[in-house]
């Protein structure tokens, strides 16, 4: 599909991609620039002809497609060497978790010859680095493609994805962020939280309550062992959206909270009721399994 690929970037997401392309064969040559001696020493296990990259230079000159892997505070620093080096036909794309904020970046700082088609895996876990990829980590899984004017080079990168096994869909901006500040960001926030409140709960009681962690709290810690450098990119660049899901967040918390100290049982059955409606639907739409215990063994 592409003669020459390049990933910047080569942790669980970079070497997922790096996988899934060797195993699908959708490039004859594959760069990698990745600045971690420990991750090189990883990725080399994969597939002894990668090429890696110590600059981002000439070399990338005749590149077809790269993808950005890196946090996306590293992108502004990545942009001059690509404004440099990349030729009119490179294929810029990312898998960055906001976009109203990649896109101004593209729009201020990239060269108007240059294409950066903005994409978003929705596929990941809590362990970070390329010991922890795997193939067909998107297989089945959402990847939601900001809308581009360039219809050639879109096409090229919805083909890409659709290649590795995902289900495309195209967004903008605005209501990728908007969407995801409720159905991923502000849930990682809440586990982080969660973990937080259990800590300070265990230092004030001088008990280690940890060890009688319940499947509550043991679910929430595996969301809140995620990547804090990448979570701190996203909250930080989904700012207004942020504030708003914890405001709405915080009210209905406030809610429930009324609910309990007045022994109201009509409205708290009933918002409990109505919550297990969605663990229904989600089910449905084939996004988890309905076996008891999130599908564990």
């Amino acid at each position: 599909m592409f003669n020459k690929v390049l990933i910047i970037g080569c942790g669980l997401i970079g070497s997922s991609i790096l996988r899934a392309i060797k195993n699908k064969k959708l490039a004859r040559n594959i760069y990698i620039f990745e600045k971690s001696k420990k991750h090189i020493s990883l990725i080399k296990k994969i597939n002894k002809k990668i090429i890696f990259l110590k600059k981002l230079d000439h070399n990338i000159s005749d590149v077809d497609l790269v993808v950005l892997s890196t946090p996306m505070s590293s992108y502004e620093k990545i942009i001059p060497n690509l404004n440099t080096f990349l030729n009119k036909k490179s294929i810029i794309t990312d898998v960055g978790s906001t976009k109203e904020n990649v896109y101004n970046l593209k729009e201020k700082k990239l060269k108007k010859y240059l294409t950066w088609i903005l994409s978003h895996p929705i596929s990941g876990s809590e362990v970070s680095g390329p010991q922890h990829g795997k193939k067909n980590l998107f297989e089945n899984k959402w990847c939601v493609i900001i809308k581009d004017k360039n219809k050639t080079k879109l096409n090229k990168v919805i083909n890409f994805w659709k290649k590795i096994g995902s289900n495309v869909i195209l967004m903008n901006p605005n209501e990728h962020d908007k969407i995801f500040a409720i159905t991923s960001h502000l849930p990682h926030l809440i586990a982080y939280n969660l973990i937080k409140t259990a800590q300070d709960f265990q230092k004030i009681n001088k008990k280690n309550v940890i060890q009688f962690s319940a499947g509550g709290l043991r679910d929430f810690s595996r969301i809140a062992a995620s990547n804090e450098i990448m979570w701190r990119d996203v909250f930080f660049n989904n700012k207004k959206n942020m504030i708003s899901v914890i405001n709405m967040f915080t009210k209905n918390l406030n809610s429930f909270k009324k609910n309990i100290q007045n022994l109201d049982d009509k409205h708290l059955r009933r918002k409990l009721f109505n919550s297990k409606k969605v663990r229904k639907q989600i089910v449905q739409l084939k996004q988890d399994i309905a076996k008891p215990d999130f599908g564990r063994e």
